[in-house]
């Protein structure tokens, strides 16, 4: 595996190009972001592969207990169109480290930094038949992995309607293990003592970034009413300060949306919103007159109730709500069926800390967003997803303890 890493570092412009021509993320992006911990994940799970191991248990004098830690076996893995090379480190790291062999399906819409890595895969020397790459459309060949009853286990990544069908399917067939990580609605809280040059920046970048098209996206900022107005003014200068366009320039840093199905999508939760009586105060249209760019959309004047505060919309649109008490903005925080990630930003370290432990969100970034490491486990809360990805905690779901 860490030959596998060394070939994709050597390859790393190549497959930057060809996450961009698939995806529509910003070259740069693609080679600084998205390969760069791709690669950490690689590297990371490689260090794993020779000591995962069983326990020696005492019961008796004259008993000896011990347990395994066996691969699972068939493990299939599908995949989500908006970060596809990262998400194939997440998914195959792990199995392959355990010991499993993976059927991995990418989308209909970016499958070619999968191939791509496929062919790195046998340079790297990997025995044929440990990692198979499936192009296809998800209710052919997504539902054939879900209901075969060869495979042991399924890893998806995808919306939580989805996540619902994998769940069916697995009870339908051969009960296969399965982990979810889905949708999610994250709530960004801004306290009047935080940085507010930082909070802005952070903020942006927490919802804009990959086009919005992130499970983590904070789609929903809370910022306390004494210093709400500057901070929206704030926000949307840095909104208006940056460049939508051809993602292989170097200074664009919003692309276009992955497909017409997605761009049409974010427009009609745009549509929704403004219909609801939500204030439209920067962007809601489309970029340019040609291709799928959205310009950087910001609402205010929401309420929990409309559809852009409740549904996960994957695209460049925030809401900025305000709130006056600790207590009432965790309670708007939890006012969706998501958990999957949150933010809070405020230099009372105390309070960070009583917010993010009372946040039924499975990350809290604390003066940050979006930060991943290949080290740390993330996954969802309620309909957020099952299990855990990335970190030791990844391990544990690719194989079975034996006594």
């Amino acid at each position: 595996m860490n030959k596998l890493a060394d070939l994709i570092e050597r390859d790393i412009d190549e497959l930057a190009a060809l996450e961009s021509l698939d995806n529509g993320k910003t070259f740069t992006v693609a080679k600084s972001v998205d390969l760069p911990l791709t690669i950490d994940v690689y590297r990371y799970f490689a260090g794993w592969c020779d000591k995962i191991h069983g326990k020696i248990i005492e019961t008796q004098n004259d008993k000896f207990c011990y347990t395994r830690h066996e691969p699972i076996g068939v493990c299939g893995a599908i995949i989500p169109w908006n970060l596809p090379l990262l998400m194939q480190s997440w998914k195959l790291g792990p199995a392959l480290a355990c010991g499993n062999t993976v059927v991995l399906k990418t989308s209909e819409l970016t499958p070619l930094t999968a191939l791509k890595v496929a062919a790195l895969f046998k340079e790297a020397g990997f025995p044929k038949g440990v990692v198979n790459i499936l192009s296809g459309f998800g209710p052919t060949a997504g539902a054939a992995i879900a209901h075969h009853m060869k495979i042991d286990k399924v890893a998806f990544t995808g919306s939580t309607a989805v996540g619902r069908t994998i769940l069916k399917a697995s009870a339908d067939s051969n009960l296969k293990k399965v982990t979810l990580e889905l949708g999610g609605k994250s709530p960004n809280i801004i306290f009047a003592d935080s940085d507010l040059d930082e909070a802005v920046k952070w903020s942006y970048h927490g919802i804009y970034f990959n086009q919005g098209q992130c499970c983590c996206a904070g789609s929903r900022v809370y910022v306390e009413d004494s210093i709400y107005d500057n901070f929206v003014e704030k926000f949307k200068a840095h909104a208006q300060s940056v460049k939508v366009g051809d993602p292989f320039h170097d200074d664009t840093y919003q692309g276009p949306q992955v497909s017409q199905q997605q761009f049409d999508r974010i427009m009609s939760y745009i549509e929704s919103g403004k219909k609801e009586g939500a204030t439209l105060l920067l962007g809601g249209k489309q970029h340019g007159d040609k291709g799928y760019f959205i310009c950087p959309t910001i609402f205010t004047d929401v309420n929990e109730n409309m559809k852009i505060m409740q549904e996960e919309i994957f695209g460049p649109v925030v809401a900025i709500a305000k709130f006056k008490t600790v207590d009432e903005v965790i309670e708007k925080a939890h006012l969706t069926t998501y958990g999957l990630a949150a933010a809070v930003f405020t230099k009372d370290i105390s309070r960070a800390i009583k917010i993010s432990n009372s946040l039924r969100a499975g990350t809290v970034w604390v003066n940050c967003y979006s930060l991943f490491y290949a080290n740390t486990p993330f996954g969802g809360y309620k309909e957020s997803g099952i299990g855990r990805e990335l970190g030791k905690y990844a391990l544990e779901l690719y194989t079975q303890v034996k006594t």
